[in-house]
């Protein structure tokens, strides 16, 4: 193939090896270079670039470990076989698509310690409160041996459920026990949903931009995907209105509260009418909250409103407490969770004792509280210079948000944000191409941007050179 459009720069502190890797890694994602694609050989990358064959050597090895080239002998380097094109209207659960669809949140694993993961959904390590987990688990460990060892109850830690029961009550949603299971984290509450409310070829109404990770586990059940706009007050009700002349939906996900990835909350008027819209058509409203615990002040809930008569509402502690326990929750009808909990028996048993211990031994002694408080105001400050930032180096923020780490922001005059990801990949950041956010991957102006990352030294070499750029056209 012809030279790839490389910027290599010895000045930058990122190692050569990381700015081949990362560079041809966002082509690859972002369709830039295609499935099939010859890349040049190491000696011609080598001489291209002026540098020495050994960093060219490794990033391929690199990039071959992570399944993006496949090497055949004789003949050199090629983009591995990826689905170039989504077909999010077909109801199709090839394998081929949850490969290409599970990629994208692998990226925030790949090489944690290598780039700096700009459009993570993770807090730093350093903002957990990593001492009260530790008593946590010491203290678990010493006074219930049997958790360390025995399965979890399929509906899930008494004590756990009644703590979330007090949480929920909180926010004006009146459960008890048989309301409440614990999950493995959200992603398996709303994996349990899929599965037991939905069947291939249903249509579900998801937002635009919203959650990756769920569009592509309804596309693995062949679920019909139709996207509604997300505005900074929440789903378009307009649009949805009109949609719902031509589809009959099982389901509806929305975000209430720092909806991911625009940061945003639904306003009241939003709630009652998308409501209203449930009970004319009769869908139901899987409303995910994951984002609860960073709000000081509590705002309306979709299922308080509701009280669990159409809103089945999903929480978690993963995002603020630990990701590592995978404690996760849904509320719903009596009937529902009963049925939900029958198939989380048969795909995973149960879930598991000791995580559900220490997390309970957290709430029950009021260490998460005390840890909350702190969090939020570290975030507050995170978020509003991350903001200050942006904004000063001209880029333009969706909406902005009231907490939460998460910004959704883009570059005024860049269409694509395929661009920023290639342009951030040269200063060892690593960004997720707004497409990642929409139903069917369409191109899309906007990236997700993560406060906590904001400050960095390499974040701000990319945020002023892409000022330079924008100054000098």
């Amino acid at each position: 193939m012809n030279a790839l459009p490389l910027t290599i720069d010895g000045e930058t502190g990122v190692p050569l090896t990381e700015q081949i890797v990362s560079q041809i890694e966002a082509m690859i994602r972002s369709r830039r270079v295609l499935a099939g694609a010859k890349l040049p050989s190491i000696r011609q990358l080598a001489a291209e670039q002026r540098i020495s064959r050994f960093p060219v050597i490794e990033a391929y090895d690199r990039l071959a470990s992570r399944g993006l080239i496949q090497p055949k002998h004789g003949s050199g380097f090629f983009v591995a076989n990826r689905v170039d094109d989504r077909d999010g209207e077909s109801g199709n659960c090839d394998p081929r698509l949850a490969e290409e669809e599970s990629n994208q949140v692998l990226q925030q694993f790949n090489y944690p310690g290598e780039t700096l993961k700009l459009s993570s959904g993770f807090i730093p390590e350093s903002w957990r409160d990593v001492d009260g987990l530790t008593q946590a688990i010491r203290q678990a460990s010493r006074s219930d041996v049997s958790s360390v060892i025995d399965y979890a109850i399929p509906h899930g830690d008494a004590t756990l459920r009644q703590q979330i029961t007090l949480r929920l009550n909180a926010l004006g949603i009146a459960a008890d026990l048989p309301n409440v299971m614990i999950t493995n984290g959200a992603s398996q509450a709303l994996d349990l949903i899929v599965r037991t409310m939905l069947k291939p070829g249903d249509t579900v109404f998801v937002e635009d931009p919203g959650y990756y990770n769920l569009f592509g586990l309804l596309k693995l059940q062949g679920v019909r995907l139709v996207g509604v706009p997300r505005l900074a007050s929440g789903p378009d009700i307009d649009v949805a209105e009109a949609l719902l002349k031509q589809h009959k939906p099982k389901l509806f996900f929305v975000n209430t509260v720092f909806q991911n990835p625009t940061a945003t909350n639904i306003a009241p008027q939003v709630a009652f009418k998308l409501l209203q819209l449930a009970t004319l058509h009769g869908f139901s409203i899987v409303e995910d909250d994951i984002y609860a615990d960073f709000q000081s002040v509590p705002t309306q809930r979709l299922a308080s409103l509701d009280q669990l008569d159409r809103v089945i509402y999903v929480g978690g502690l993963s995002k603020t407490l630990s990701s590592s326990l995978r404690i996760g929750y849904l509320a719903a009808n009596r009937q529902l969770v009963k049925d939900l909990v029958d198939v989380k028996v048969l795909t995973s048993l149960g879930g598991t004792r000791f995580a559900e211990s220490v997390a309970a031994s957290l709430l029950e002694r009021g260490t998460y509280r005390k840890y909350l408080e702190r969090l939020r105001k570290r975030v507050r400050d995170s978020l509003s210079s991350a903001v200050q930032l942006l904004e000063g180096y001209g880029w333009q923020v969706f909406d902005e948000p009231s907490g939460g780490s998460l910004v959704w922001a883009r570059v005024p005059g860049i269409d694509d944000s395929a661009v920023l990801v290639d342009e951030a990949a040269k200063f060892g950041v690593t960004l997720a191409p707004g497409s990642y956010y929409r139903p069917n991957g369409e191109a899309c102006a906007w990236v997700r941007i993560n406060s906590a990352y904001a400050g960095d030294r390499r974040a701000a070499r990319f945020f002023e050179h892409m000022a330079e750029k924008r100054d000098a056209a």
